[in-house]
């Protein structure tokens, strides 16, 4: 049972489930939710965080802080972006930019890296902890059949090389450490939003209904599976 985890991205749709349901679930536990807008909350026992994800100073105190009440046991990062009101998913070569790339590695990439440069290492070494990482399917290279999409793809392939870097890293410092990145399946919300109408039927799901069957996941995963992806069914997938 988690009795100290840390949220990022908990203004967000599928970071504010998380932090309803691990708060409801775990009602002894201390639970940190950061976001970069100020966020309230009514729970006693979430503390809530305004943070800039790109100010290392800023992460390093946060890390700080919190590992002065006790090693983490679990951390999510619900982090990322698809598009904004200026950016979408490419179609082919001609409408890629170097601002896009570089947009949504910051968010993708950077933001978890950076995270987890300071959070991984104040996991609990005494019991099994969790450092979990959004990410999605299109960031597979093996499962590629479409195209399209390419600094969305690519962000979320680095990050899943991230992930498995960390992963190898940690296994030398925490053997109780388990770092992997999870596939929440198509969640209805403003990311998914204007790709809906492809979705297919009983493929867009409630971030509760997604919540719920990352943390079945999350529940079931051991240190074996540290560095890999698993998607919200519990299916592993490949890189």
């Amino acid at each position: 049972m988690p009795n100290h985890i840390a949220i990022f991205g908990a203004n967000g749709t599928i970071g504010s489930e998380f932090t309803r349901v691990l708060s409801s679930h775990y009602p002894d536990a201390i639970i940190h939710a950061f976001s970069r807008r100020p966020q309230e909350s009514a729970a006693k026992n979430i503390t809530t965080h305004q943070i800039d994800y790109l100010d290392e100073a800023a992460l390093k105190n946060a890390a700080k802080e919190v590992s002065e009440q006790a090693p983490l046991d679990l951390v999510i990062v619900a982090t990322g972006i698809l598009h904004t009101d200026d950016i979408m998913p490419e179609k082919s070569l001609r409408d890629l930019s170097a601002d896009k790339f570089m947009q949504l590695y910051q968010v993708n990439t950077i933001v978890p890296a950076l995270i987890a440069k300071y959070f991984v290492p104040i996991l609990n070494k005494q019991q099994p902890a969790l450092f979990a990482a959004l990410s999605a399917r299109v960031g597979s290279i093996s499962d590629n059949h479409l195209g399209g999409w390419y600094s969305y793809r690519a962000s979320k392939a680095a990050l899943n090389m991230i992930i498995r870097n960390v992963a190898i890293e940690t296994r030398r410092t925490n053997k109780n450490a388990i770092i992997c990145a999870l596939h929440p399946g198509t969640v209805d919300s403003a990311l998914s939003e204007p790709f809906q109408k492809n979705v297919p039927e009983g493929k867009l799901f409630t971030a509760e209904f997604s919540v719920s069957q990352l943390l079945q996941v999350i529940d079931k995963l051991s240190t074996d599976d540290s560095g890999k992806i698993f998607a919200w069914d519990g299916s592993e997938i490949q890189p």
